[in-house]
């Protein structure tokens, strides 16, 4: 599984570490030039963000996390079709939202 991460946080990029196949972006204009993305996945917070995972193909999984006090960004969000939840619930869940078996 190929993910393409816009996770500038160095502490929320350690997180990923049980999970193979991340690519880490510095910028929402480099999210799409990971080739054979099936899965993105960006920090919502990140200026840009929300507008580069949407443009991103139908094809690509889209998941986003942001402060749980971001209700309106949370909205945005989803109402553009991605999958959008508070930052803690996301790392809390990381290994069942994104797959860790490479098979």
């Amino acid at each position: 599984m190929r993910i393409a991460a816009l996770v500038p946080g160095l502490m929320d990029r350690s997180r990923f570490d049980a999970i193979e196949g991340v690519t880490f972006v510095r910028s929402p204009e480099e999210l799409a030039s990971v080739d054979g993305t099936e899965i993105a996945v960006v920090d919502l917070a990140v200026p840009g963000a929300l507008e580069a995972v949407s443009t991103l193909p139908s094809t690509v999984r889209k998941v986003g996390f942001a402060s749980h006090i971001d209700d309106e960004g949370l909205r945005a969000a989803k109402a553009a079709g991605i999958e959008a939840m508070p930052r803690s619930r996301f790392f809390s869940r990381i290994a069942v939202i994104l797959p860790t078996d490479q098979h």
